[in-house]
């Protein structure tokens, strides 16, 4: 147990080395010059600590609703049609529909449950009343849920933040926290955008009538101008792969792909209408109006309409990230100020230096020099830690800082397990290298069994848990890998070294 291998000795060395050289980089300010040395590294503070924006949203699900029978009812029509059946489709929170024919009900159900299974379908004395089961609202509520988190969680960590806290609150509100953010302005610009793009042939530009036509609707457009547009999608943007900001004439755009199944039907939808118009629109607004002039089969194209360089970066960001589901609203909005975390790091700093150099003083006092052989591993052991969260780019809290004290704590626990059972061996006259090694051999077993288990319940906590739960996991997760090491492998290895050079037998050292 007392011997190492030039490989295990490298190993330590270079884990220490690593340890010290990191984590000294973190404490060293942007402006000193040995910044230049040591690597430029910083701990990301989280909201309790350094400040931010804090957001709630609620999720508009009547809207998601509503557009969804909207597909439903464009999709019957289309199949009654088809079929020949006089039918007249009205949708308001519902749909109603009317068959002006004799058309069996058997016939009629099964069209409806073709286009969507989930409709239940019931009688009343003017005609059929199509809804949805209770059971599928609240799935797709918590789908829309799922999906709005997801997509917010996409489009603020593009935007250069770190580990930004979003979770949900209900099923119909999201609570989103952005550290380092003080004006949120621009998070709200991206969060507010519903970001979703869909392509329309255009019947007329610079409309002024009136619109009674229900398969039409009336648009603005970015030019200011008004147009009429085919209600039917032709293509939808979520068969895009990728969007960018780039130049047009001159001028910033957007350029995006589709995949494969996207490029064929825009291959096709260019292909078959030659000199027709047909209307880029996000968000209910036209972005754009191109004429087809040629078919576009390389799957690609461009959106121009007046940006700046920023909209064009934004609107790019929006269409990579996805569109939301449904809109959402800000329900409430708080910027956290530095000062509170200010006070709470000066606290937790306070709270980790009295409880480390209380445990020093305490091992030095009980265990003599194997008490400082203890400190110095547990001064790697911190070190590791700090730069182990720097690389990672892992956010630090309050609850982090805890977690920290509190592993402080736990790495001179496996010391003090083993010392005490050196002590056991020396008390029954063994020599002073014989009771090292049986003490390290009979710890070894309970240091590894409590500290694994100890490291399920923090990875538990960090994948299932939210907010400062997952920071306080994050910070013991590794508190616990690292005090594993510096207790088992390098209090040994400074042990053996210790006693390599001193060759002494003497038991009056522990």
């Amino acid at each position: 147990m007392l011997n190492f291998s030039r490989y295990k000795i490298s190993a330590i060395l270079l884990i220490c080395f690593f340890a010290l050289y990191y984590a000294i980089g973190v404490f060293i300010s942007q402006n000193h010059i040995l910044k230049k040395i040591f690597p430029d590294n910083n701990l990301n503070l989280g909201l309790d600590l350094q400040g931010g924006s804090q957001l709630t949203l609620e999720i508009d699900f009547q809207s998601f609703l509503n557009d969804n029978l909207n597909i439903v009812a464009s999709e019957l029509r289309m199949r009654f049609r088809k079929n020949n059946i006089r039918a007249i489709i009205k949708k308001n929170e519902n749909i109603l529909l009317r068959i002006y024919d004799n058309t069996p009900y058997k016939e009629i159900k099964k069209i409806i449950k073709d286009v969507n299974k989930n409709i239940i379908i019931s009688k009343n004395k003017v005609g059929y009343l199509l809804l949805y089961k209770n059971e599928h609202i609240n799935k797709m509520k918590l789908d829309v849920l799922s999906q709005s988190i997801e997509i917010i969680r996409r489009r603020v960590d593009e935007t250069g933040t770190k580990e930004p806290t979003i979770q949900a609150q209900g099923r119909n509100r999201i609570l989103l926290q952005v550290p380092g953010i003080d004006d949120s302005s621009q998070l709200k610009k991206i969060i507010g955008k519903t970001a979703k793009m869909t392509f329309h042939f255009v019947r007329s530009i610079n409309y002024s009538s009136v619109n009674t036509n229900p398969e039409y609707m009336v648009l603005r457009g970015l030019d200011n101008n008004s147009y009429l547009v085919n209600k039917e999608v032709i293509l939808s943007g979520d068969l895009l792969t990728d969007a960018n900001s780039t130049y047009y004439d001159g001028s910033p755009a957007v350029g995006f792909n589709f995949n494969a199944e996207g490029s064929r039907k825009f291959a096709n939808i260019t292909r078959n209408n030659i000199n027709k118009i047909f209307a880029i629109i996000l968000d209910g607004e036209v972005i754009t109006a191109p004429r087809i002039n040629t078919p576009i089969t390389q799957g690609s194209g461009v959106i121009t309409g007046n940006f700046t360089v920023n909209e064009s970066k934004d609107l790019a960001l929006l269409l990579r990230a996805g569109a939301l589901p449904a809109p959402l609203k800000i329900i409430e909005e708080r910027t956290v100020g530095p000062s509170l975390g200010h006070d709470s790091i000066l606290s937790g700093t306070i709270a980790a230096l009295t409880g480390l150099f209380s445990v020093i003083f305490a091992m030095c006092f009980y265990y003599k020099r194997f008490g400082i052989f203890a400190n110095i591993s547990l001064i790697i052991n911190i070190a590791l830690i700090i730069a182990l969260l720097a690389i990672i780019g892992a956010n630090l809290t309050l609850p982090g800082i805890a977690g920290i004290v509190l592993t402080i704590g736990m790495a001179v626990d496996s010391n003090v397990l083993i010392f005490e059972r050196i002590r056991e061996e020396v008390v029954g006259n063994k020599s002073i290298i014989v009771a090292i090694d049986s003490g390290f051999k009979s710890a070894y077993r309970t240091i590894f069994d409590s500290n694994i288990t100890t490291l399920i319940v923090a990875t538990t906590l960090f994948f299932f848990g939210n907010g400062p739960v997952k920071g306080f996991a994050a910070t013991l997760s590794i508190g616990i890998i690292s005090s594993m090491f510096s207790a088992i492998m390098l209090t040994r290895f400074i042990i053996s070294f210790w006693l390599k050079k001193n060759k002494s037998n003497k038991p009056s050292y522990i």
